[in-house]
């Protein structure tokens, strides 16, 4: 089973760079995707072959996630059930016969730290939505978690101590998420392997130069660790700032 999650920075204008071609290509039995920055009725589109499934955001051309799936669900279910959080279209459950696929975009804390409180009680709310999910079946958690959690996962580690994506901060919760049970898919197959983003800065030819973060993940509830055949990072892949990863599953 081939699993894709890509934060495609706009789906509309994913579609003129290109989308489709890429979907062809990646041929997923499921896509969970981040950053549609699409309101209701914004967009006709349909894939033979596949359910697909939207949260919105409420304001308009901003955040929102989406599911494309073959296997259709037993039920889906949008945001973590907590007001607070479920206004910008961030999360999306499928309930499937051996476990619940979840996609998040989490918040970004913004330049200046400025929405760092935030993201710290987001961050522990959907722990405990993830954790009530695990209790029932396995969880695959995929999407843009907004993190980079070892220096090996960012060019410039020194310089970015204190930037959004890369605060103590945030790497703790991460850390505390993958204490709590749960596998980052890539780093348990590759733990030594550099220079692997999945996101680059629009600025100085950052992408052309490979001076990219990764914070797009494939995170796994550790007791489904047996079915993981290999996670990929597709960087040649093009339409977005951020690039398409991968979960193969036996």
């Amino acid at each position: 089973m081939k699993l894709i999650s890509w934060n495609v920075n706009g789906l509309r204008a994913a579609i003129r760079k290109g989308f489709m071609e890429s979907f062809e290509e990646l041929a997923p039995d499921i896509m969970a995707l981040q950053e549609i920055k699409l309101s209701e009725g914004q967009l006709d589109l349909e894939i033979e072959g596949y359910e697909m499934y939207y949260n919105y955001a409420e304001r308009k051309g901003y955040s929102g996630t989406a599911v494309f799936t073959r296997i259709k669900p037993l039920e889906v279910t949008y945001g973590i059930g907590i007001e607070e959080h479920d206004h910008e279209g961030r999360v999306i459950c499928c309930e499937f016969d051996k476990f619940y696929f979840v996609t998040v975009y989490t918040p970004n804390s913004k330049r200046k730290l400025e929405r760092l409180e935030y993201r710290m009680k987001w961050e522990d709310d959907f722990r405990d939505y993830l954790q009530a999910l695990r209790d029932k079946k396995p969880v695959i958690l995929c999407g843009d978690l907004n993190v980079a959690h070892k220096e090996i996962d960012l060019a410039n580690p020194s310089t970015n101590r204190r930037s959004a994506g890369f605060t103590d901060e945030e790497r703790e919760k991460f850390t505390t998420l993958l204490d709590s049970g749960y596998i980052d898919t890539f780093r348990m197959l590759y733990p030594d392997k550099e220079e692997e983003y999945s996101w680059w800065s629009n600025f100085a030819k950052s992408r052309e130069r490979n001076v990219g973060w990764r914070i797009d993940y494939f995170v796994i509830s550790d007791d489904i660790r047996e079915e993981v055949e290999d996670a990929t990072i597709h960087q040649d892949i093009f339409g977005s700032d951020h690039c398409p990863v991968g979960l193969i599953l036996k």
